[in-house]
């Protein structure tokens, strides 16, 4: 199969359609996350569907100071990693075609919850992401589209959007794709030299030390809840090794679901240790939030939760997050 590559939207409006069209949205510097994100398009099209990818940098999500400028355009590479996945278009639009006349008039606002964590360190960056989100849905048109939960914010703000505003396009997460020291796969990661990208090695370590601690907090509540109260229910808990809880079981057992303080402070040993390496981490936001709103969670919170990091390292910023589930048991 050969991929085409078109230009304008009146090229791919003027394809042939049979199945349904999903769509994968990038800024190009296409790498293995998104070939995960291509690969999982092409099984929900199907034989007959199609799978589009959007190739487009867009200014509008750059703020003062940002990398727009340095952002990698490797559009010929982009091609053969969107083919191999099994894409059938890659859309890469010019400025032009998805801004006539210059930068739009109208945008989307991303309100109160776009003003948070990465809102709060990018201003304007939400809205510059759901316009361009807006505007490629409709050049596309597609029936899905698919993004990754790396970027949890934006996932939950497309969300937000295409629900409140019916756009009538289905939206699919695609779990975040690690290379194998757990690095979370992103475009900026070419930015690292070798030494910086052991120092951002912290970002997904901090979130794997806080799902460690939510899961021996879990695992202790559970155990506290299958024996009685008193002796018993402290000698259960010293035998699982928890000698602080099991002086105290009584507590462990009426405690409320989850214990966020406790997983903030798990992950945040680790990036308070990465502050003191050279090259040093820069610590932008660690957050526990509810991602219907992306307000900071308290202990007693029951459902999901997504723990998330952001961090720079040298002149790089990078972005990771792991969702975590209290009070699953009962």
């Amino acid at each position: 199969m050969t991929t085409a590559l078109l230009r304008t939207a009146g090229e791919l409006h003027a394809r042939a359609r049979g199945g349904r069209r999903t769509v994968v949205m990038t800024m190009g510097a296409l790498h293995e996350g998104h070939a995960t994100l291509v690969r999982t398009a092409r099984d929900l099209a199907g034989p007959d569907g199609e799978v589009v990818v959007t190739v487009f940098v867009n200014p509008l999500q750059f703020g003062q100071g940002e990398d727009l400028d340095r952002y990698p355009r490797t559009l010929d590479a982009d091609l053969k990693v969107a083919e191999l996945a099994g894409a059938d278009v890659v859309f890469a639009p010019s400025a032009d075609e998805v801004y006539p006349g210059g930068e739009p008039q109208v945008r989307i606002t991303a309100g109160p919850m776009g003003e948070r964590l990465e809102g709060r360190s990018r201003p304007g960056h939400f809205d510059g992401m759901l316009t361009v989100v807006a505007k490629l849905l409709h050049l596309t048109r597609p029936d899905t589209a698919l993004f990754g939960q790396k970027d949890a914010q934006q996932l939950a703000l497309i969300r937000r959007m295409v629900r409140d505003l019916d756009f009538g396009v289905e939206i699919v997460a695609v779990p975040t794709v690690r290379e194998e020291d757990g690095l979370a796969l992103s475009s900026r990661n070419r930015y690292l030299s070798a030494g910086e990208r052991r120092t951002a090695l912290a970002l997904s370590q901090a979130l794997f030390a806080g799902r460690d601690r939510h899961a021996a907090q879990e695992a202790l509540r559970a155990r506290a809840r299958e024996v009685p109260a008193s002796h018993a229910r402290a000698e259960a808990l010293s035998a699982l090794g928890e000698s602080r809880a099991a002086a105290d079981a009584h507590a462990v057992a009426k405690a409320a679901p989850g214990d966020a303080a406790g997983v903030r402070a798990a992950a945040r040993t680790v990036l308070d240790e990465a502050a003191r390496l050279v090259p040093r981490l820069e610590l932008d936001y660690l957050a526990l939030v509810d991602p219907s709103d992306f307000t900071e969670i308290e202990d007693g919170f029951t459902g999901e939760a997504v723990l998330a990091v952001a961090a720079r390292v040298g002149a790089t910023r990078l972005i990771d997050n792991l969702t975590l589930t209290f009070g699953a048991a009962s």
